[in-house]
């Protein structure tokens, strides 16, 4: 065991994020943004790396495999119904979308839905839920919070106060 520990990589670098290398292989790779735990699980199904070995023990060899799955021939490797980008807006194609470029399709995705005024697109103005949540009772936010009870108008033959 003190073999290993000596030979860890405590921070290992993969699409342009700095993972922690004394987690589970799969946890790790489930901290990049666009890569969730079914699609870090397939991955390393695919590669032939045991998913509770540390990612920081995984050699340079298999790190590289990874980081070539990640950003070119994922097609190969990750299934289709895997992928996070299907059937792209502007090439058609099914892709793989990981780091900064994940942030940007999503960012560009609602930009577009804002601008040709779709309903989501328009509840995403707004601040609202989109995805059909129910809004009553949850997801409010400001002056909104909690019921206000209306007072009772006075009875006809009472008197005011003060009167």
């Amino acid at each position: 065991m003190a073999d290993q520990n000596e030979n860890i990589k405590y921070i290992v670098r993969l699409a342009s994020t700095n993972l922690d290398g004394t987690k589970p292989a799969i946890y790790a790779l489930s901290n990049i943004k666009g890569i969730g735990y079914r699609t870090a699980e397939v991955l390393l199904k695919k590669l032939g790396i045991p998913r509770d070995i540390k990612l920081g023990e995984i050699d340079d060899q298999k790190l590289d495999e990874i980081k070539d799955a990640i950003e070119k021939k994922y097609g190969e490797i990750i299934p289709k119904w895997a992928l996070n980008h299907r059937n792209d807006i502007q090439t058609g194609e099914d892709l793989l979308k990981v780091g900064p470029d994940w942030e940007v399709a999503v960012s560009d995705d609602v930009n577009r839905m804002k601008r040709i005024r779709s309903y989501k697109g328009i509840r995403h103005e707004r601040g609202k839920k989109v995805r059909g949540q129910r809004t009553r009772s949850n997801g409010r936010k400001g002056l909104a919070v909690g019921v206000v009870k209306k007072k009772e108008a006075p009875a006809a033959g009472e008197k005011k106060e003060g009167a």
